[in-house]
């Protein structure tokens, strides 16, 4: 597990600003749920003075996802739009006195939904100029303007810090050298040169044979985090329950104070998060009152 500051916990337990602002004059979304984390944020811009009186915002992701999500409306209200366009994805980051590593995409998405949202305000059509370049993680389908900027503003210096910002690379593997290209071409603009020795040695790909799991199994692995997880919850008299699996779905009952929860949505996402990074598959997470629907249906 990753080491989370007392900011990040904070923002994930008891979020700012969590669902869409009414009569919301501008909303921007990135991101996909097919590749793990989406975000929509909602701004409540006043027309005379362009100041952002509200934000709110509705995450499918991880508990820094969630986080980065939270504090960003937090930086931004109070602010006009044109000082809401200088916030950077590090002071998302810094504002929730740092990120793991490995979770600095998160406040990317914050910055890019800023953008996308501001833009729709202005009547303008957003795009993140990934189109623009070179595909380069196919996985993730990063291209290269996204890995450059990314390079050039974050100070990044090997293929682990790119992937850590930009996600690309920490699939399939197969763009590393594409990534290290990159990263000597922006070096070598600023007048450093890249190192190789210091790059993480490739190791080759051994096709691995995965059987699936069976249901049992399945069940069994999905018990064994939600009993990792059932601390967290308990601490603020939640719980959550495991009532039945069927195929690739979970459907959990959420107890105590989780049970009736606004953010009862938010804490399945990051439980179907934490699953799926567990257990190397898609798990789809549900309440269990869904599976009235199902009985009804057949």
């Amino acid at each position: 597990m990753w080491d989370y500051s007392d900011k990040v916990k904070e923002h994930f337990f008891n979020p700012k600003n969590a669902g869409a602002v009414a009569d919301a004059n501008a909303t921007g979304e990135v991101g996909s749920i097919s590749c793990g984390d989406a975000l929509r944020l909602t701004l409540k811009v006043d027309d005379a003075t362009e100041v952002i009186l509200d934000a709110g915002f509705q995450t499918f992701g991880c508990g820094s996802a969630i986080a980065s999500s939270s504090v960003l409306t937090e930086i931004i209200k109070g602010m006009t739009i044109d000082e809401a366009l200088k916030v950077t994805n590090q002071d998302i980051a810094d504002h929730l006195e740092g990120l793991p590593p490995e979770k600095m995409h998160c406040s990317v998405m914050g910055r890019e939904a800023l953008q996308a949202a501001i833009a729709n305000y202005r009547g303008e059509e957003w795009t993140d100029d990934h189109e623009e370049g070179a595909l380069i993680c196919k996985c993730f389908a990063i291209d290269a303007v996204m890995i450059e900027e990314m390079v050039w503003a974050n100070k990044l210096r090997t293929v682990e810090d790119v992937t850590n910002f930009t996600k690309a690379g920490g699939g399939c593997a197969s763009c590393h050298e594409d990534i290290e290209a990159i990263l000597e071409k922006v070096l070598a603009e600023k007048g450093e040169k890249f190192d190789y020795e210091a790059a993480p040695v490739k190791q080759p790909v051994v096709a691995e044979v995965k059987l699936p799991l069976t249901n049992l199994q399945r069940i069994k692995k999905i018990e064994q985090v939600l009993e990792s997880l059932r601390p967290s919850l308990m601490a603020d008299g939640g719980d959550v329950e495991l009532v039945e699996v069927i195929g690739n779905t979970a459907y959990v009952n959420m107890t105590g104070a989780c049970n009736g929860c606004q953010m009862a949505a938010m804490t399945i996402a990051g439980i179907q998060q934490r699953l799926m990074e567990v257990m190397g598959e898609f798990i789809k997470v549900v309440p269990a009152s869904e599976m009235s629907k199902l009985v009804n249906i057949a």
